[in-house]
């Protein structure tokens, strides 16, 4: 009774301060609240600054990660190629992680700061995943081989704005034979293993081996791409005198030798190892099921790219519901343009009238480049209307060069450096123009361009309110789920006035449906390569160019083709939800933001990051 006598007194005395008697609760809550706030804060900060100095631990490990990010260190170097450095950064990332956990606690970090601290941990997850079945994937191949990257990196990454920096490039060309050399080993490991690439990769690798070591100082005739590159560059510095004539002449000199002398030998190895073991490659290509353990590598690599837990089974069935689907949408513009015929004669038109191509010669290539930038011109204009974060990166139209040029295959994107001085490139094959038609190229701008990759990553790489290593992650679910969801949004922006467009933007997505259906076909089913051509071209009128070149690329890089459609669908998804939940309050630039304003993420990671947007906009 007594105390609640002095309870009662002391409610009387803060009344008659004018405090209500219920308040001393509410700043005891407030000073709780505020000392949480407190420690989330110094938590985040302590685990950002910890982010900072651990990602510029690992990016040392990586002279070319920091030459692509317009970094000038170890910029003489290439990067250990070994399976021992490999192992080395592996243990590296397991000790970050396990020191992550040790030093920070989770429940006290910012929303931000949790999504880093999981991104971090996914990353390394997925590193050890790919260590478990290293040996299934293929050292060389006619998409990812250093054969042809190592040109196109000194070619069109290593800039050169003073001698040191063209010493650095000469360096480098002996690092690259000395790189070229341990994937060699590597690759000759792999064989041993009964691990081989098809046959039509031994052969497209011998081809683009060839073509980089034709031409001086390796054969007479015109420079080769590496020497015209380093006359251009040394050529430059004369240009803006950083160096003499005889400086010039000197440096030249060394890079022919050190192009004769390191570079050859290692391709002139490459090509002979190809076309020694070509005979042991199965005649018929098909998927990596037919290695030991090779179903097990299948599954792992479906949850690498997709970043799900969907199995191979499921995955093809999404993919026929989607081919059936779209096959629907495209009866309607067959209708909608008045075409008598099937849908299967529709294709071939679309296939073979002369209309939908550009004349098959240089012209015609540079023709496409002018086009594919109208279309970039036309929907930068819109952007402002469905994004509040813009990028700040230019970008660039650009053909593939010779020695890596292949007829029909599919163009990319190069993201260009964080700070601006090299812009994103938007890269088209144009060797065989009847593989580009008129009607797809929209579309694939959008998507390889704005809103689609040069948006999305150049975002990701300006962003300041997330550690810098955020800004560099790399999921394909996100990057390539975003780029095909950019080519339907550019539909909402005003984009395919002309319904051969539309029509165009259906192929395009019909083709990543597709997709999901030959992948898991080669791989998890027992299908061929001529089984999935079929299938192509049964659904899609696709030139047989593009169609082919498409298959292998499946088949060389198992489980990557079905991350396209994955994404999509759950962007799609995602912004259903949102509208659904906020109704009027649904603000369209408020959802892109949120998608591309945390970097590339996990799926499971970006549905919470929407979800949190969704609950600060309803509060």
């Amino acid at each position: 009774m007594k105390h609640s006598l002095v309870a009662l007194a002391l409610a009387g005395l803060l009344a008659g301060c004018g405090q209500p008697a219920d308040s001393q609760n509410q700043t005891q809550t407030d000073n709780q609240q505020n000392t949480a706030e407190m420690q989330q804060q110094s938590e985040t900060e302590r685990l950002n600054a910890w982010f900072d100095e651990k990602y510029q631990q690992q990016l040392k490990q990586s002279p070319m990660q920091m030459t692509f990010l317009g970094k000038k260190e170890r910029y003489g170097e290439v990067d250990d190629m070994s399976i021992e450095a490999e192992k080395e950064r592996l243990k590296w990332m397991a000790n970050s992680v396990e020191e992550l956990k040790a030093k920070f606690d989770y429940s006290k970090l910012s929303n931000e700061a949790k999504t880093s601290y999981d991104v971090w941990v996914y990353q390394y997850e997925q590193a050890k995943r790919n260590a478990e079945f290293r040996k299934y994937d293929y050292v060389f191949d006619q998409m990812r081989g250093a054969h042809t990257f190592m040109p196109q990196f000194m070619l069109n990454f290593h800039r050169v704005d003073s001698k040191a920096d063209m010493d650095a490039y000469i360096s480098r060309l002996g690092e690259a034979s000395r790189a070229l050399e341990q994937l060699l080993e590597r690759a000759q490991m792999q064989v041993e293993q009964g691990i081989r690439a098809p046959r039509f990769a031994y052969d497209l690798i011998i081809k683009e081996s060839e073509k980089v070591i034709t031409g001086a100082p390796f054969t007479e005739g015109e420079d080769s791409a590496f020497m015209a590159d380093a006359n251009k560059k040394i050529e430059a510095l004369v240009d803006k005198r950083e160096i003499e004539q005889d400086t010039a002449s000197a440096l030249k000199a060394q890079a022919s030798d050190v192009l004769y002398k390191r570079v050859m030998p290692a391709y002139e190895q490459i090509i002979t190892f190809f076309e020694k073991d070509r005979e042991n490659t199965p005649e018929i290509a098909t998927g990596v099921h037919r290695f030991d353990g090779g179903v097990d590598y299948y599954n792992a690599m479906l949850k690498n790219y997709t970043t799900t837990d969907m199995t191979a089974d499921e995955i093809h069935q999404l993919g026929l519901e989607e081919v059936e689907r779209l096959n629907k949408e495209m009866l309607k513009i067959k209708e909608q343009v008045d075409f008598d015929g099937s849908l299967q004669e529709f294709f071939t038109f679309i296939r073979t009238n002369d209309r939908f191509f550009y004349p098959d010669n240089d012209e015609g290539a540079e023709m496409y480049i002018e086009d594919s930038q109208k279309y970039l011109d036309f929907i930068d204009e819109k952007l402002p209307e469905y994004f509040g974060i813009l990028p700040k990166a230019d970008l660039v139209v650009k053909r593939v060069e010779p020695f890596r040029e292949q007829d029909g295959a599919a163009q990319h994107y190069y993201p260009g450096t964080p700070d601006g001085s090299r812009p994103g490139v938007y890269y088209a094959h144009l060797s065989d123009m009847k593989a580009m038609p008129k009607n797809e190229m929209e579309a694939i701008a959008y998507h390889e361009g704005s809103p689609g990759h040069h948006m999305q990553i150049s975002i990701a790489q300006e962003l300041e309110s997330v550690p810098e290593f955020r800004t560099q992650a790399g999921f394909t679910v996100y990057s390539e789920g975003w780029g095909l969801y950019s080519e339907q949004l550019a539909k909402e922006m005003g984009a395919y006035q002309d319904p051969y467009s539309n029509f165009g933007r259906l192929i395009t997505e019909i083709w990543r449906a597709v997709r999901l259906v030959v992948d898991t076909g080669m791989h998890a089913k027992g299908w061929t390569e001529e089984d999935a051509v079929k299938y192509f071209e049964k659904y899609t009128p696709i030139a047989e160019g593009a169609v082919r070149s498409e298959v292998r690329r499946y088949l060389v890089m198992p489980g990557q083709a079905t991350a396209y459609k994955v994404g999509m669908i759950k962007i799609l998804e995602l912004r259903e939800q949102a509208k659904q939940a906020l109704g009027d309050k649904f603000d369209i630039r408020g959802f892109h933001d949120t998608v591309l304003g945390g970097g590339a993420l996990p799926l499971h990671i970006l549905e919470r990051r929407v979800e949190q947007w969704v609950a600060s906009q309803q509060s």
